[in-house]
């Protein structure tokens, strides 16, 4: 159905004569007429009956009059909802990964609830993969994702990428062990990440550059937890400098190389332009 033909319809259920209708939406009398004419033939019965010289709306008429009152305004939401110069409102779905969530995307969330209150973010905590895959399948608008510098992510064609900051990683040992040098380290276990691949790859990386292959005991997607197995001597494990760790562990600096977590926000191309994850972007760019 044709919601020019619905306007026309619910003004002559509003105001009665073809006449005014016309003149309210600045056409003439005949266009009304053949565009009702139309309505009914697309909807497949009589929408009017005659009344002397006037017309009025047969029940079914009315109820199609009472039906386009909502659809008429879904479509004007609908409009206002994409429209980039309006007012951003909607619920935004968020896949991104815990340090993401609370460094960049809970402050921006926290920023636009007094700026912008019409945009509800829902958050999904999920590794790089995970979100990869939600983004692909539209069960979310925004991704936040991290790699390695020394284990870069492969883009797909229809991914728009922004940077969001870089973080460095040292190496999870005993503080009682605080060696610096990784090939010191050849003869330990490790622990690695259980649900995404990206610092196994990068400690994979780093050891070829030491001369040695890691031997990977461990596969733990919890920091918490890699801290618990250090301290209980199970292993040492690729982790963020700067964050606190459990009493008993140190997150020393590699003497002879360096690796980089770096945080990403992805969406898919050309979505951006809706105003409730054009906004979101925004605040997440400008940190």
């Amino acid at each position: 159905m044709d919601v020019r033909r619905l306007r026309m319809l619910l003004e002559l259920s509003r105001l009665g004569s073809m006449h005014e209708v016309a003149e309210a939406l600045g056409t003439t009398t005949s266009s009304v007429s053949q565009g009702i004419a139309a309505l009914a033939r697309d909807v497949g019965t009589p929408l009017l009956e005659p009344v002397g010289r006037r017309v009025r709306l047969t029940p079914a008429g009315r109820r199609l009059a009472e039906h386009a009152v909502t659809i008429l305004a879904a479509v004007e939401a609908a409009r206002l909802d994409l429209d980039p110069t309006s007012e951003p409102a909607g619920i935004l779905r968020v896949a991104g990964f815990a340090s993401a969530i609370r460094r960049s995307l809970l402050p921006a969330v926290d920023d636009l609830r007094r700026s912008r209150p019409g945009i509800e973010v829902r958050i999904l905590e999920h590794e790089p993969l995970e979100a990869f895959e939600l983004l692909a399948r539209d069960e979310v608008d925004l991704a936040l994702v991290y790699d390695y510098d020394l284990a870069p992510a492969e883009w797909r064609d229809d991914h728009e990428v922004t940077s969001l900051w870089g973080l460095e990683w040292g190496v999870g040992v005993p503080t009682r062990d605080r060696r610096l040098s990784l090939a010191d380290l050849a003869d330990r276990d490790w622990i690695v990440n259980s649900r995404n691949t990206a610092d196994e790859d990068a400690l994979r990386t780093l050891a070829s550059r030491a001369g040695f292959v890691p031997r990977v005991v461990h596969r733990i997607d919890s920091l918490e937890l890699v801290d618990d197995l250090i301290v209980a001597g199970g292993g040492v494990a690729l982790l963020p400098r700067g964050r606190t760790a459990r009493r008993g562990v140190s997150v020393v600096r590699l003497r002879d190389t360096a690796v980089t977590l770096r945080a990403f926000a992805v969406v898919r191309r050309g979505r951006d332009t809706w105003p409730p994850l054009r906004a979101v972007m925004e605040r997440l760019a400008a940190g």
